[in-house]
């Protein structure tokens, strides 16, 4: 057996195709890695997920290579994966998505179709690239979120309705929440503010009758983690 060659119960592997598959894998992450970087608009940027999505694509192709066509070593294999647990939860849907293209990325490279794993990372990294620079699908509808802290001795929705009324073109109550150990009870809404009315004229507007209570007016909240 040459000396450079792998053996396992599936086959015989080069290191050479040890080599490919990795560094392949590494290279069409990196390239997946930027693309997520450059389209990225939210302030929950993240170094450590990017260099994750990088590692992420190598293991997978290591797995693979592992796995082989072999059905015992790949049920192992998912039950000794089955005990990872992640604390971070994914904020996102698309960096989920940025998940599953380094993971089917990997997995082309790790059995070999190169190829495919090549057309696939250029022809879906073009996508979300497009996508990014023709801002398509975006919803051209520029909400607030509106927070007014308002003490719980009187119902004062009706008040800050009024107000609502006054100062935007539709408003939604998204809820009610107590703080504060009851002492305040916070009101959250969604609004879209006249035009000419700025966001802190709506805070000045609120401020006159919610006791001198804490209001906040969160502009482009669709692009800001609350």
């Amino acid at each position: 057996m040459n000396p450079f060659q792998f053996e396992d119960l599936s086959g015989t592997f080069s290191a050479f195709d040890v080599a490919a598959a990795l560094g392949l894998a590494l290279v069409l992450s990196l390239l997946i890695a930027w693309t997520y970087r450059a389209t990225h608009r939210n302030i929950s940027y993240s170094q450590s997920y990017v260099q994750t999505l990088v590692v992420l694509g190598m293991l997978i192709a290591l797995i693979m290579l592992v796995v082989g066509s072999n059905i015992a070593r790949a049920f192992a294999l998912v039950g000794a994966l089955s005990v990872v647990r992640f604390r971070n939860a994914i904020k996102e849907t698309r960096d989920v998505g940025f998940i599953f293209l380094v993971m089917g990325v990997g997995m082309a490279c790790g059995t070999r179709f190169y190829l495919l794993a090549v057309t696939a990372t250029i022809a879906i990294c073009l996508v979300i690239l497009l996508m990014h620079r023709f801002d398509l699908f975006r919803l051209n509808v520029q909400r607030q979120v509106v927070k007014v802290q308002v003490p719980p001795d009187h119902d004062r929705t009706a008040v800050i309705a009024d107000v609502l009324i006054r100062c935007t073109t539709e408003f939604e109550l998204v809820s009610t929440e107590s703080i504060r150990g009851g002492a305040l009870t916070e009101l959250f809404y969604t609004v879209r503010l006249k035009k000419g009315v700025s966001p802190g004229d709506l805070v000045a507007a609120l401020r006159e009758h919610n006791a001198g209570q804490r209001v906040a007016v969160l502009t482009g909240y669709d692009q800001t983690d609350l």
